[in-house]
């Protein structure tokens, strides 16, 4: 199981931090995913990290964006600094796999002036 929270409503430029908490499987061996959807389009991957740490970034986010991890606490982090209208979507933690079939119920975050 999987469940997001830390959504919400922020101006341009904000910030907000994710967490995701999972349980039922075993966290600290799997690389662990962010994934977005927003109005209207698919879902996009946004960012990863691995058992160890290292982590992959899509370019849009790249440098505003910070996943993390702490397996001591089975938890998934995603820190979103300088938010942009564009970044408006529904996020979700994901484990891997071909259309991210094992995810959350996500949490929203909507970047408005």
């Amino acid at each position: 199981q999987l469940v997001e929270s830390g959504g919400g409503f922020v101006q341009p430029g904000g910030s907000l931090r994710l967490s995701c908490h999972a349980s039922g499987f075993a966290f600290s061996a799997i690389n662990m995913n962010w994934i977005r959807q927003p109005p209207g389009k698919e879902l996009e991957w946004v960012a990863g990290i691995g058992p160890n740490g290292r982590t992959w970034y899509i370019s849009s986010v790249q440098g505003r964006f910070t996943i993390s991890r702490d397996n001591a606490k089975n938890s998934l982090y995603l820190e979103l600094d300088d938010l942009k209208v564009t970044d408006t979507a529904r996020y979700y933690c994901a484990l891997p796999g071909v259309g991210w079939p094992d995810r959350g119920q996500g949490t929203q975050v909507t970047v408005s002036s």
